[in-house]
């Protein structure tokens, strides 16, 4: 059975003089405007909820990674930088994680980050973005 995700977003005026806000399927509602994706700041921006979308799957798909290989997490930090050039368009998404996982090697976690970022339903959707696995910690 498929679950069905939604958000709507309202945008008034051009694009660098105009503004919009976006709401997600649960409520939340959040400002943007070229200018954010543009040079960074003010408000929200449509690659901002990429990042959050990949981060949240990547943690989903991790966590699951790991516990069918035996080594269920206790706790997993992970988070998405994604580039965006005007002109060309998202270009880059950089995923981070930190976790405590008993009975793993530092070597084991990394290679598992590996086959997650793979079967993360969101990387599978940015396919044609290059991404990366940047730091890739084990705690204890």
């Amino acid at each position: 059975m498929a679950i069905t995700s939604n958000a709507s977003t309202t945008w008034t005026g051009g694009l660098g003089s105009g503004s919009g806000t976006t709401t997600l399927g649960t409520g939340s509602t959040f400002d943007l405007t070229w200018r954010a994706r543009a040079e960074e700041g003010g408000a929200s921006t449509p690659e901002e909820f990429i990042a959050a979308a990949h981060a949240s799957c990547f943690a989903m798909a991790f966590s699951h990674t790991l516990e069918q290989a035996g080594h269920p997490p206790e706790s997993l930090d992970t988070a998405a930088k994604v580039s965006f050039v005007a002109g060309t368009g998202i270009t880059t998404s950089v995923l981070t994680v930190s976790g405590v996982v008993p009975g793993i090697d530092q070597d084991r976690f990394a290679e598992l980050a590996e086959q997650a970022k793979a079967e993360c339903p969101v990387s599978q959707a940015l396919a044609g973005v290059d991404i990366q696995l940047g730091s890739v910690e084990l705690r204890s």
